[in-house]
């Protein structure tokens, strides 16, 4: 697929956003575009079209979207920026579930609209609605001639989660693909846009030193990390049919582990990735055993930080009380492959934990020969870290003699950090992936074939869950979590990686 090389301005277009007064909409898009609109990145020929059942109209929006920058942006609009972006800004009331004639008037504005700015027919429709209504309105959409992709491109980004389940995915996939081809249908995993996400590439294929011992002969063990001291604050009715299992473990760390341990791509284009991924998630061994052996899931309950006393998971809003959503999962996961033949994967996800963290971190087998030196005995591991999330960088844990007369090993710890360097030169995520879609760039979005494997992997967990299920709630709110999740470690002699001082 042919991409624009150009990176200064995005093509025209307009972007319809389906769910354009939720908290997605007000804390990310709205910020994200304007952002875009700041760094000169979106063409003069661009509108944006919010649609919500809400009667709003324009100014209403534009005074919503006002808002939302004021609370939300990291850089707050002056009255000429504003004035500027805002006359981009338009409303639509639209009833996602409602009959033809609502699209019928979506359509005859969206073409006078092209008349005015000049946007040439071509359409980014992005779904921030509930997912029930993504299908319907991807098939209203085609019934009403806006996704012909006729003299002008009409493309969909569809926000997660993609489907409840492998057979729910399936069915939705069907559903957009009778009325679009796949190369214009954009997947969201926001993790994708995350830079140091994308930075795995670099680090790996950039740099012999790694790339050329990235194997199973060399690396004894991957663990990645995503945790957050959040609770699930309001979205409860969200979280019930998720859990921590769909809203992080089949999307976000998958995608973490397939760039991880990807064999070197053809080339670096979206399919080249991509193909390689795939190969990574089928090789991944499937969940066959039960809760208790390589799995440990578990739900917060009430505990207290700092002198505050934090609710449980089942005192949150909208939330059963008797409810049994995990909030926490910890698994030793494997790839059947020559490269990783025997290296654990160790994965540990969850909510209201004791720190806020997202990496990876690569511990390397210790030299051949080494433990030979007495002097060696106290040399550790190296490991190296890439840090996603908080303060994007990498991390490399090594050894060297502590200065002295002696000749004693000692740990040192060589530091990069990115985000301290580049500070507001970093785009957020969504607004990477709103100016890769608008150019056509589908590499920082999950392919259906990613999808269903990573779907199919979750299944075999679930039901390992169903057959022995857990007791909850099993760790206080601000803990480090269960403590059969550290046992779960410890049984192979090793524990989850924490730097020093933390």
């Amino acid at each position: 697929m042919e991409i624009d090389p150009s990176l200064e301005i995005a093509n025209p277009c307009i972007f319809v956003l389906f769910g354009g007064t939720g908290d997605l909409a007000k804390r990310k898009l709205i910020p994200a575009l304007y952002d875009l609109f700041r760094a000169g990145e979106l063409s003069p020929h661009f509108a944006m079209v919010a649609t919500g059942r809400s009667p709003l109209g324009d100014e209403g929006y534009r005074s919503l979207a006002k808002a939302s920058l004021d609370e939300f942006s990291r850089r707050k609009p002056d009255d000429a920026g504003w004035k500027a972006f805002s006359s981009m800004l338009f409303y639509r009331t639209l009833d996602f579930s409602s009959v033809d004639a609502d699209y019928q008037g979506l359509r005859t504005d969206l073409a006078d609209l092209d008349a005015r700015r000049g946007t040439a027919g071509n359409r980014i429709f992005f779904l921030s609605t509930a997912p029930e209504f993504f299908g319907r309105s991807v098939k209203a959409l085609k019934a009403n001639g806006m996704l012909d992709n006729q003299g002008a491109w009409q493309r969909v980004m569809v926000e997660k989660p993609f489907g409840t389940s492998l057979s729910t995915a399936r069915k939705l996939n069907r559903e957009i693909l009778s009325v679009l081809p796949e190369e214009n249908i954009y997947r969201i995993d926001h993790y994708l846009g995350k830079e140091m996400v994308q930075n795995i590439t670099a680090i790996r294929f950039g740099n012999a030193i790694f790339e050329s011992i990235w194997n199973h002969r060399h690396i004894e063990c991957i663990q990645i990390q995503s945790t957050e001291t959040l609770g699930i604050g309001t979205r409860g009715d969200y979280y019930e049919q998720s859990g921590i299992l769909k809203d992080m473990l089949q999307n976000h760390i998958l995608q973490m582990l397939a760039l991880t341990c990807m064999e070197p791509p053809a080339d670096l284009s979206p399919e080249g990735i991509r193909k390689e991924k795939v190969k990574v998630l089928s090789s991944l061994r499937l969940f066959r055993g039960r809760a208790g052996e390589a799995l440990v899931t578990g739900q917060y309950g009430p505990g207290g930080v700092e002198g505050a006393v934090l609710p449980g998971y089942r005192q949150e809003p909208r939330v059963a009380a008797d409810s049994m959503t995990p909030t926490f999962v910890a698994l030793k996961a494997h790839i059947d492959n020559p490269r990783w033949q025997g290296v654990p994967i160790y994965i540990r996800a969850g909510k209201r934990l004791d720190r806020m963290v997202s990496e990876i971190s690569i511990r390397f087998r210790k030299i051949a020969g080494a433990p030979s030196y007495p002097e060696f005995e106290s040399a550790t591991p190296d490991v190296l870290v890439i840090r996603i999330q908080p303060g994007e960088g990498i991390y490399f844990h090594m050894n060297a003699k502590k200065p002295g007369k002696g000749f004693e090993i000692e740990g040192v710890e060589l530091d990069y950090c990115q985000s301290c360097k580049y500070t507001d030169n970093t785009p957020e995520t969504y607004e990477r992936l709103i100016f890769e879609a608008i150019r056509g760039n589908p590499a920082f979005f999950t392919g259906w074939d990613e999808l269903e494997r990573s779907w199919r992997w979750i299944e075999g967990i679930e039901r390992g869950i169903a057959a022995a299920p857990p007791e909850y709630p099993n760790y206080a709110a601000g803990s480090r979590g269960p403590q059969a999740a550290d046992d779960l470690v410890l049984a192979d002699g090793r524990t989850w990686w924490k730097e020093a001082g933390e």
